[in-house]
């Protein structure tokens, strides 16, 4: 921190609290005593209801003083005021490193132990899908869902349908090195009249995948007018990633468009948004939060997830 951010926060910090401790002592009335006058505040409603002028019980302004005091100390003893760290010398980052050094003392034989195991056999493994649950609700249900369902934009990690594999080498590079996906917006190449017409033909994809050998590419002349425009379009402008049979690629995370699963929503306004003005998501890389053996543990509770709820 710079010397004039240093001394601006010292200056800001006593200030204000020197301003706090004089302010109360300044405000401060001694208790009058007893007399035929009472001392008010000037203050009067309805002619003749007046506020008298008494002090703050002595309990009270005793909190506020011992409140200012443990201000004062606290900034002695740890950081608070610019540079000065204090005489303890704590700060977040020993804090946490600390705590971390702690849990891998405690549980570093544990997970050593299932480290030494494939993850498919840990899918498994109750004690293992015990300890990959807590890692999940720490580190992945915020976008993930409590259950690994998901939410609009974020993947559903129970129905199988994986974006970049579902093998367990996989879903720990994604969960290690994280993921950028990028969907881009399609809106000025193709016009209204050009979205229509590939969603059209998005919509027309399941019942063409379902009357199509395995395989092979539907044929055109099971398509409407309009649907067989849109799939001009799409293989002008979208099979580069997501395939002739619109199956996508794992490589690049293009999804599969002829399912059910879509990650922005499924409706025609949805559909139109995501080609209008494409998408970017982002999942982070966790390899600075954990270490290899919690993510093999992790990747083996995403891994039992799918098993449970998809195909």
């Amino acid at each position: 921190m710079s010397g004039f951010w240093n001394a601006y926060i010292w200056l800001l910090t006593l200030g204000t609290l020197g301003g706090c401790l004089w302010l109360l002592q300044a405000m401060t009335t001694k208790r009058k005593q007893p007399g035929p006058v009472e001392d008010t505040t000037g203050h009067s409603w309805d002619g003749d209801l007046e506020e008298f002028n008494n002090p703050l019980p002595r309990w009270w302004l005793t909190l506020f003083w011992i409140t200012g005091i443990f201000m004062i100390v606290y900034l002695v003893i740890y950081p608070g005021l610019g540079n000065f760290a204090g005489v303890m010398g704590w700060n977040q980052v020993s804090q946490y490193e600390a705590e971390r050094a702690a849990a891998e003392e405690r549980y570093g034989d544990v997970f050593a132990a299932f480290a030494a195991r494939p993850v498919a056999e840990l899918a498994t493994d109750p004690d293992a899908l015990r300890v990959g649950r807590n890692l999940f609700l720490n580190n992945c249900a915020g976008c993930h869902g409590s259950d690994g369902g998901g939410a609009r934009g974020y993947p559903n990690l129970t129905d199988g349908a994986w974006l970049y594999g579902g093998s367990p080498e996989t879903i720990v590079q994604t969960i290690t090195y994280g993921r950028n996906g990028v969907m881009p917006a399609l809106g000025a190449a193709l016009g209204e009249g050009g979205i229509d017409e590939v969603i059209a033909y998005l919509r027309a994809l399941p019942r063409l995948q379902a009357a199509a050998p395995a395989g092979t590419a539907s044929t055109a002349q099971t398509l409407t007018a309009p649907e067989t425009a849109g799939q001009q379009k799409f293989q002008t402008f979208c099979i580069a990633c997501h395939g002739m049979d619109a199956h996508g690629n794992q490589a690049l995370g293009a999804p599969n468009l002829t399912d059910n699963d879509w990650l922005h929503g499924r409706t025609d306004a949805d559909i139109r948004s995501v080609i209008l003005d494409g998408r970017a998501n982002h999942m982070p890389a966790h390899e600075e939060l954990l270490t290899p053996d919690r993510i093999h543990v992790l990747a083996a509770y995403v891994l039992s997830l799918a098993a449970e709820g998809g195909s």
